[in-house]
């Protein structure tokens, strides 16, 4: 394998092989930027199918029973309204209303809850919300996340387990626990991050060569491939899908980075509430997507003008098959230059706002 010096392996990472031409850096874990032609593992996100590994993410087990009200503390929506089986996306901001995490929440019961995100303050504050009624366990390391993307992702899994993964039995924002796929119990959502039908397993760590063995055999006449980064940066780019230190900073807060909608401000309390009312009618940046022309150089972390005003940045910028090969960016924006056809200049590059998301806009094929 030939994993770069100093990154730790995740669960796939022996898997791959030598198949992976360039590797990148997440949270001190070795990822897979491609194995050598991004197009074909776009597309398998797009028309076929894809496995794009999320391990490395951070995940807290809740458990005792003040779980759920230790959840509730912090999170931006309310947990305890929630059904088992039920998975919710929100946030989770600082005292002073900026983001921490954005995060999913998976709904056991009043005892147990497990959180998923990124940043290691959200483990700490749930530590500091759980009183003695509730026990935080980061438990990442026991666990592989293999997500499974695409339109024919229901068609792959179906094939390896009798558990009924229809929309009606299994709908989007839901999950089963112990279901079998290729006979390994597993918890099974219905999640993503690319803007397609798509399925997150998470599995004991160990297990993994098996069910890796079992996706290749079952998916290959279906068009199955391993995804790294930059087939996802494109797929989540399209769909406007935000990332943390991205789209958002902790100095953002939810209004900014296209999250008011999972502030439930009804709620009792919760962490920054007070901070968030104050701060909803006048954020000072909101997230947009813009369009450059094909070729367009420079663009990740350039500079936004508008008649030479300096009115925002760049995150990042991808080549779009969505957009016939255009430039396609996320950009953080002053709102008043946020609506669709507002002209604007970055890296001496004329570009456009355009309505987000630039795939699917209404979703349907992510709940179909």
């Amino acid at each position: 394998m030939n994993l770069p010096e100093n990154l730790k392996p995740t669960p796939l990472a022996p898997l791959y092989g030598e198949g992976v031409v360039e590797w990148m850096d997440v949270f001190g874990f070795a990822i897979p930027v491609t194995w050598g032609d991004q197009a074909a593992e776009y597309r398998a996100i797009r028309e076929d199918v894809a496995v794009i590994e999320f391990s490395m993410l951070l995940k807290y087990d809740v458990t005792g029973p003040g779980a759920a009200d230790c959840v509730n503390r912090v999170f931006s929506r309310d947990v305890t309204a929630m059904k088992p089986g039920r998975v919710a996306y929100g946030v989770v901001v600082s005292a002073e209303g900026h983001m921490i995490d954005d995060c999913t929440v998976f709904y056991h019961g009043p005892e147990r809850v497990m959180v998923m995100g990124a940043n290691p303050r959200l483990g700490a504050d749930l530590a500091a919300a759980a009183g003695p009624a509730a026990t935080v366990r980061e438990c990442r390391a026991d666990y592989a996340q293999v997500s499974v993307q695409g339109p024919k992702s229901r068609a792959l899994l179906q094939a390896l387990t009798e558990v009924d993964l229809s929309n009606q039995a299994l709908p989007y924002y839901a999950f089963f626990t112990n279901a079998p796929i290729a006979g390994i119990p597993m918890q099974i959502s219905r999640l993503g991050f690319t803007g397609e039908l798509g399925y997150e397993l998470l599995l004991p760590a160990a297990a993994t060569p098996r069910l890796w063995s079992a996706l290749r055999e079952a998916g290959q006449p279906l068009g199955l491939r391993p995804v790294g980064a930059a087939g996802l940066m494109t797929a989540r780019i399209e769909a406007g899908l935000i990332m943390g230190g991205l789209e958002y900073d902790e100095q953002s807060t939810p209004w900014e980075c296209r999250m008011g909608w999972a502030v439930d401000l009804s709620k009792p309390d919760f962490q920054g509430k007070a901070a968030l009312i104050a701060s909803k009618a006048n954020p000072a940046r909101t997230v947009v997507s813009l369009a450059f022309p094909e070729g367009s150089e420079r663009l990740d972390g350039a500079e936004l003008t508008v008649a030479g005003r300096a009115v925002g940045q760049i995150s990042m910028a991808v080549p779009s098959p969505a957009l016939q090969g255009q430039m396609l960016a996320l950009a953080r924006i002053v709102p008043d230059f946020a609506a669709t056809g507002t002209a604007v200049s970055a890296a001496g590059v004329a570009g456009t706002v355009v309505g987000m998301p630039v795939h699917d806009p209404e979703r349907r094929r992510t709940r179909g």
